[in-house]
């Protein structure tokens, strides 16, 4: 991986992590301006502020996620791909012996009492 690459995911990172944070704040003020404005009726509080913390964790752990996934796929592309196993021989039946007929016989019924 060349120099310039390098640079262009630290940048990718920086401005990356730089938006979650920018829309986490943003959320946050939204959620604390709308509780200042209510001046004190505790269920449309309750809800904006759980609406808030949904909304900021899942923007951080979308981002969390997303990047770990970016993270991992390029690592692997960089190794050579995910180590290539032989397959397992498929098994194989137990030959019948000379002369034996290949289709079972009958069972014979049970006795009437």
């Amino acid at each position: 991986m060349s120099g310039t690459e390098i640079e262009l995911e630290k940048d990718k990172a920086k401005f990356g992590l730089l938006a979650v944070v920018v829309s986490n704040i943003a959320i946050v003020a939204v959620a604390v301006v709308g509780v200042w404005r209510l001046k004190g009726d505790t269920s449309v509080i309750v809800g904006i502020l759980t609406a808030a913390f949904t909304a900021v964790s899942s923007m951080t752990t979308a981002y969390l996620g997303i990047k770990a996934v970016s993270n991992t796929a390029r690592s692997m592309t960089l190794a050579g791909g995910p180590a290539q196993q032989q397959p397992a021989p498929a098994p194989t039946a137990p030959a019948a012996p000379i002369g034996a007929d290949t289709i079972p016989a009958p069972a014979s019924p049970a006795p009437a009492a």
